[in-house]
């Protein structure tokens, strides 16, 4: 095999593969899945394809913890300076 044939399919093997990165790329900059803060925000993300309802317990900084329902997807809640973390409790609800 010559020199030019080989050429373009091995440029077109690295667009290929450079291309399937940066389709991936936005992936990694979605919300993760569980717990997270933004520079001002608390959020738990329950991640599922089932639509499933889940009990979290939130922990408060200067305040009693809580249980509470969340449904798939993003939920607020509340200010990053008062919410500790967040976690599943192992029920649906």
């Amino acid at each position: 095999m010559s020199v030019r044939r080989s050429l373009p399919a091995v440029l077109g093997a690295v667009a290929l593969v450079f291309g399937l990165s940066t389709a991936a790329a936005p992936s990694a900059a979605a919300d993760p899945c569980g717990f997270y803060e933004t520079g001002s925000d608390a959020f738990y993300n329950h991640c599922t394809s089932d639509g499933s309802r889940v009990v979290i317990k939130v922990e408060v900084a200067w305040g009693p913890d809580y249980e509470r329902c969340v449904t798939p997807g993003k939920t607020w809640l509340g200010s990053a300076s008062k919410i500790q973390g967040a976690h599943y409790v192992g029920r649906t609800c």
